[in-house]
């Protein structure tokens, strides 16, 4: 398969990337990413040892840019990574988000189209469909459950899976999408819960925690989304939608304390802050479709993947204070602009 992945610098494409290359090792893969702030090319620096890796610096919302690419590359199968992703950016600039997320999609939906009606995945996000209940244990996200996003970027995300399933619908594009929980993993931008509370407790640094800490998540392993990402890739249903979830719900309070545990870090560095806008309380999936149609479901129970993410966060402390110095931002101007 010739594989094109928008948004591969980021965090779950650049793992994508290295779970196809590894079980996939004939496939061909083209990577497109923009480099904006959370984009780092350092993530991808294994792949490009690759004779069947290329890697273009394009946004996806640039129409002419994006279909040189597919004139050149001419793709058997795209999977849609690119996107604004920070509930917290969104609030302060809810343009870029519609740009990239909205826009950005019907490019590529349209790219599709015009390249032979190549297939087409959209990586999406269960806060599209708002948040459940602290109370309800009972209740889970399912395919059928009504969009009600909080923020613009969920209202953002949700308006690319639409567009997408339109295009299955209406022009018969062979198009999927898929709506996952919370990921975590190797190479997570340090902005995010997880990544955030790991680099500044090993500097010994507070930690703050929206309101109480009592917003409940439900984590997925990064290795485990890819998997179920290449079961619908290449398995699932034209024109329909698949939950992806990791059943490990956990309070954002609880998974710092595991987090300080782990690290034998003190308690006392969390700092409750005050509560962001329209914060969602409940984010829980039931992946029962995908476990029931393409036999998929999450391998790597919370506190093993927790404990390799802490690993990898410790072994590649290079990587992430690049990052937070903003050095990582040289690095395609270091190994691109001279070639």
């Amino acid at each position: 398969m010739k594989l094109l992945v928008t948004g591969g610098a980021g965090f779950i494409g650049c793992n994508f990337i290295y779970y196809i290359l590894a079980k996939y090792p004939a496939d061909s893969l083209t990577c497109v990413d923009a480099l904006t702030y959370a984009g780092n090319l350092a993530s991808l620096e294994r792949a490009r040892e690759h004779a069947n890796f290329r890697f273009y610096k394009a946004d996806v919302a640039n129409r002419a840019a994006i279909f040189d690419i597919f004139e050149a590359e001419r793709p058997d199968a795209v999977i849609h990574f690119a996107a604004e992703s920070h509930v917290d950016r969104s609030l302060m600039d809810p343009g870029i988000f519609v740009r990239t997320n909205v826009l950005g999609t019907q490019v590529l939906l349209d790219a599709c189209r015009s390249f032979g009606n190549i297939r087409f995945h959209q990586v999406g996000t269960d806060e599209v469909y708002g948040d459940l209940p602290l109370d309800r244990p009972d209740l889970k996200f399912t395919e059928s459950t009504p969009l009600s996003p909080s923020s613009p970027y969920s209202a953002s995300k949700a308006a690319a899976d639409l567009l997408a399933l339109a295009y299955a619908r209406t022009f018969a594009l062979p198009a999927t999408v898929s709506r996952c929980s919370n990921n975590y993993g190797p190479y997570q931008f340090p902005e995010k819960l997880i990544p955030v509370m790991i680099t500044r407790a090993l500097a010994d640094e507070t930690l703050p925690i929206y309101g109480k800490g009592q917003n409940v998540r439900d984590w997925l392993y990064v290795e485990d989304h890819c998997a179920a990402l290449d079961a619908i890739l290449r398995r699932g249903s034209i024109g329909k939608l698949y939950n992806i979830g990791g059943n490990a719900e956990r309070s954002n309070l609880k998974v710092v304390q595991t987090l300080l545990r782990t690290l034998g870090k003190p308690e006392n560095l969390i700092q409750y802050v005050t509560d962001r806008p329209g914060h969602d309380l409940r984010y829980a999936i039931d992946a029962t479709k995908m476990r029931r149609e393409l036999d998929w479901e999450p391998r790597v129970d919370f506190d093993t993947g927790l404990r390799r993410t802490v690993e990898w966060y410790l072994a590649n402390a290079d990587w992430w204070r690049e990052i937070l110095s903003g050095e990582y931002k040289s690095y395609y101007v270091r190994n691109y602009d001279a070639r």
